[in-house]
């Protein structure tokens, strides 16, 4: 199996998109995930992968702490962004939630501090103990197979 044909299988899994974010000092940095799930309810635990050489790795390291903000409909802008697929700097309007910042009208935006981290291949899984949960109303972010998806239509979203 080579990498492509993994990846293509993996995209079959339908997901939501969130931006991981964090502080340190004060630097801002995020990047677009749809690697997140939820590990337990008592305590409240989270898990997010971040590859190895991506710049965040560092910085959730070192902070401790970071947030997930799950992204409605509406923010297919957010996450090209901090997928690096937008070239252009801009200034982001962070929304700051129990000292952290978060992605503005995100269905929810949830604080951690880091419980655990594995590295796991190329990857590091943090496991964070949420801290503070902030949660709105709206339709979802998808993704599927590689594209943005309308669940209520099934259809790519250009």
């Amino acid at each position: 199996m080579d990498d492509r044909t993994f990846r293509t299988a993996m995209g079959k899994f339908a997901t939501g998109v969130t931006v991981i974010t964090t502080k340190l000092g004060d630097e801002v940095k995020g990047m677009t995930a749809n690697a997140f799930m939820s590990v337990s309810l008592d305590p409240a635990l989270v898990l997010i992968s971040i590859g190895e050489n991506a710049h965040l790795n560092k910085y959730v390291r070192d902070s401790g702490k970071f947030a997930v903000s799950i992204l409605n409909s509406e923010q297919q802008d957010m996450s090209a962004y901090f997928a690096g697929q937008i070239k252009e700097n801009r200034e982001i309007e962070f929304n700051w939630f129990n000292g952290m910042p978060t992605i503005k009208d995100s269905l929810v935006n949830l604080t951690c501090d880091v419980h655990n981290s594995v590295i796991a291949g190329d990857h590091t899984l943090y496991i964070g103990e949420v801290t503070d949960v902030c949660i709105t109303e709206g339709e979802p972010l998808a993704f599927y197979s590689g594209k943005y998806n309308d669940l209520n239509t099934c259809e790519e979203v250009k």
